[in-house]
């Protein structure tokens, strides 16, 4: 388990420096043993250089409008097993997923400045459940996840604000509550 991981990192710091007080471990070594942080760069760019990461966020916006996977009575038929068309785009969507990630494998292929992609595999736990269970019952209430609120939201659907407040809430109480939850 990371916790278990991250708790053995901590007693390997904290018996190297005993002398330091026990609260001195920072979040970068704690998160360094997440495998989400194992990926991220170590370039520096204008700040200009984010556009293209708008403009994506814009157009994949704009898809998920037109396909209707916003659309909350899409959503209520798939929990409601009405309707095909929402399992019919998740279920592509997965399987786009474990093609290109076997493709990013296969070939080796770098980012676009020459870094390597590292895999990891991690292991199953309980709080993966817990936590699905939690944002599958968020997802039925609300009618929507956390990738289309905002398109939702430009989309005209102002009473979503309500549920990004939410969900930012939701995120700053896990971080407060992380080193407590199981993972």
């Amino acid at each position: 388990m990371i916790m278990d991981t991250i708790k053995q990192k901590q007693r390997i710091v904290k018996q190297e420096h005993a002398t330091q007080s026990d609260d001195f471990i920072t979040d970068y070594e704690v998160r360094s043993l997440d495998t989400a942080c194992i990926n991220e760069t170590e370039l520096q760019h204008p700040w200009w250089y984010n556009f293209k990461y708008l403009i994506a966020g814009i157009l994949f916006g704009i898809v998920l409008v037109k396909s209707e996977v916003v659309s909350w009575f899409r959503i209520q038929e798939m929990f409601r097993l009405q309707s095909f068309h929402m399992y019919g785009v998740i279920g592509t969507a997965v399987v786009t997923g474990i093609i290109s990630i076997w493709l990013l494998k296969k070939f080796k292929v770098k980012t676009m400045h020459g870094e390597t992609i590292h895999f990891t595999r991690k292991k199953f736990n309980k709080g993966q459940v817990i936590g699905g269970l939690v944002f599958g019952f968020g997802w039925a209430m609300t009618g929507a996840c956390p990738g289309p609120l905002f398109a939702q939201l430009g989309a005209g659907i102002t009473v979503i604000a309500v549920v990004i407040a939410s969900a930012v809430a939701g995120t700053w109480v896990y971080g407060k509550l992380r080193d407590k939850l199981p993972h």
